[in-house]
């Protein structure tokens, strides 16, 4: 037989191989630039080789994975050793050698890492991370998925001021009993929200898609931020924090999307609700510890707040006993709303591309400043 007759198939398999390799590659560049732009992810001010103490990573822990996901992030830094970890035990165990951690920053971890100068969280929240003793003071460079959330967090955000406004929490325990009974929710309690007033208190990747999905129902969308009065086209005022009270007095819906800090723990107490339009809803995706949960429990029994729509809470999980569960027009959902369809797989990309600019000593995405806890 002749020679090129047998060589000719396996240089065709390595032809569409490569090309296959291309195509994936083109894809994840693609949707890398896409999630940057719709999500408006900013870069560090400095490059971490800028930085005291940084030098190419030899050792990265990051969470266990399929085979393929774990050689897809080994492609971005093919000169690093991956180390995967099935939970936050193994690898507080394997950090010892690690100079980078994705996916798991807890008091085990940095004990046993002395060399971690970069930890990737997988989630927005970072308090957990920041309040662990030592953290500031370490140096180490902190990123999050700040804004990757934002969008179905929002709907979430919308499906409970639909389901209140609409009377849900008392239809559907309704439904469950096979109970036909129009007259269940007053009219008082059946909302239109068009031309009505959100507030949004946080104005940041979250509450920004909120406020986009309150203005497309015609609402009046205002917020409170932190860090000036600028906002985008579709929010009509932002106040500073000291104006909250007075932005509460205007609202007919009020959204929490703070993360928490030590400012902002405890912030929604009995003088906020006291100071909130009577009978506003109040909806929270923050983080539960920035409410005071039986001033909560109070102004709902007493109508001060007419309804509440919490995917978080304080404690958490809520025990079966707690009275927040048998407080009037409430809808209450496990911390779920970051949950969607497609799964983690853009926190796998921006998490792959940290990697890669951390090891090479760039620019990184979505970190964190660590004084202020976000």
């Amino acid at each position: 037989m002749n020679p090129e007759t047998w060589r000719m198939p396996a240089i065709l398999v390595l032809l569409v191989v490569t090309a296959a390799f291309r195509t994936a590659a083109a894809d994840d560049r693609a949707e890398l630039s896409r999630l940057i732009a719709e999500l408006e992810l900013t870069e560090s001010a400095t490059a971490v080789s800028e930085r005291p103490g940084w030098a190419a990573p030899r050792r990265v822990v990051i969470p266990a994975a399929d085979p393929a996901r774990l050689a897809w992030m080994q492609e971005a830094v093919p000169g690093v050793t991956l180390l995967p970890a099935a939970d936050a035990a193994e690898a507080a165990a394997l950090a010892a050698d690690a100079d980078a951690v994705i996916g798991f920053c807890t008091p085990a971890v940095l004990a046993a890492g002395s060399r971690i100068r970069w930890i990737q969280v997988l989630s927005a929240g970072v308090e957990r991370c920041v309040g662990i003793p030592g953290f500031a003071e370490r140096g180490i460079a902190l990123t999050n998925m700040q804004k990757v959330a934002g969008p179905v967090m929002a709907e979430h955000v919308i499906a409970f001021m639909l389901g209140l406004t609409r009377g849900f929490a008392s239809y559907v325990p309704l439904q469950a009993g096979g109970e036909w009974r129009e007259d269940a929710v007053p009219s008082s309690r059946m909302w239109s929200v068009e031309d009505r007033t959100l507030l949004v208190v946080g104005l940041g990747g979250i509450g920004t898609e909120v406020a986009r999905r309150a203005h497309a129902l015609g609402m009046k969308v205002i917020a409170i931020r932190n860090s000036g009065r600028h906002g985008p086209p579709f929010v009509a005022e932002v106040g500073l924090t000291p104006e909250l009270h007075a932005f509460a007095a205007r609202a007919d819906v009020i959204v929490n999307t703070l993360p928490l800090t030590a400012d902002t723990r405890g912030l929604f107490d009995r003088g906020f609700f006291d100071a909130a339009r009577h009978g506003a809803l109040f909806i929270n995706v923050g983080r539960g510890a920035s409410v005071v949960t039986m001033d909560l429990v109070a102004a709902l029994e007493d109508g001060r707040i007419g309804g509440a729509g919490l995917d978080v809470t304080d404690p958490e999980p809520l025990p079966a006993d707690h009275p927040l569960w048998r407080a009037p027009n409430v809808l209450i959902t496990p911390h779920v709303s970051a949950r969607i369809d497609t799964g983690a797989g853009p926190r796998w990309i921006l998490a792959r591309e940290n990697l890669r600019r951390y090891a090479a000593g760039g620019k990184l995405l979505s970190e964190v400043d660590v004084q202020r806890g976000y």
